[in-house]
């Protein structure tokens, strides 16, 4: 098997005395979309956290594009290539769309104009939009920002935290088609949701978690079809 973009090996982290992740291993190849799914309190933020380095682990190690950055901080992890779209979009609400994207591109210099270009391909209502405000958009353009801001850093691995949370069942679907354009794109990604069913329809594989553990892994098609998954997750 070729060498992962991501490896999780056999994670433990702790907060405190408490232990979250219990021998976590996951992996993403260059190219391809996961999801990590699991209900509250399963330890999908911490897993986020530990892949970002804002969290070390006490064991195992994290790998990411062949180099092990388990004591390295977010900031080296971001300039290696990852970037997140954090549960909430988190965006610079005073400032204009344009400004997050410049943000955005901060550590390549401020973005170049093919930069701009690509990712307004991506979301052509960003450039109608580009000099409002950020604040002032909806939930589901404020979702668009958030993933072009993400991509202006021109990123191997985009990390998503809960891109459904807030959003109308109409906003959801079609923040779930952006990020397989984005897919398709070539980004790799690792999309981390509780919403497993919409997630499951756009990825190449998925693990599920529960209090830490990983319960269940593979192709994402083969886990629709698991019936504890659906019982549990699904709803069927």
């Amino acid at each position: 098997m070729s060498e992962p973009l991501l490896l999780v090996d056999a994670v433990d982290t702790y907060y405190g005395q408490i232990h979250i992740l219990q021998g976590l291993s996951l992996r993403i190849e260059a190219g391809e979309l996961v999801c990590l799914l699991g209900g509250n309190a399963s330890g999908k933020s911490t897993t986020l956290k530990t892949i970002l380095g804002i969290v070390k682990p006490r064991n195992g190690k994290v790998v990411l594009d062949g180099e092990d950055i388990t004591e390295r901080s977010t900031s080296y992890r971001i300039q290696k290539g990852m970037a997140i779209v954090p549960e909430n979009r988190r965006l610079f609400g005073p400032m204009t769309v344009l400004e997050n994207l410049e943000m955005g591109a901060y550590l390549q210099g401020g973005g170049h104009k093919d930069d701009f270009e690509r990712v307004y391909e991506l979301f052509p209502l960003l450039y109608e939009r580009r000099s409002q405000l950020a604040g002032t958009l909806s939930g589901g353009e404020q979702q668009m920002v958030a993933m072009a801001r993400a991509l202006m850093s021109k990123p191997k691995l985009l990390l998503m935290d809960e891109p459904s949370m807030g959003l109308a069942p109409i906003l959801v679907e079609r923040s779930f088609e952006i990020i397989k354009q984005v897919h398709e794109a070539g980004v790799a990604m690792l999309v981390v949701e509780q919403n497993a069913n919409v997630s499951l329809s756009i990825a190449d594989r998925g693990y599920v978690l529960s209090t830490g553990r990983l319960v269940l892994e593979g192709p994402a098609a083969e886990l629709r079809e698991d019936e504890n998954l659906r019982k549990a997750y699904l709803g069927r």
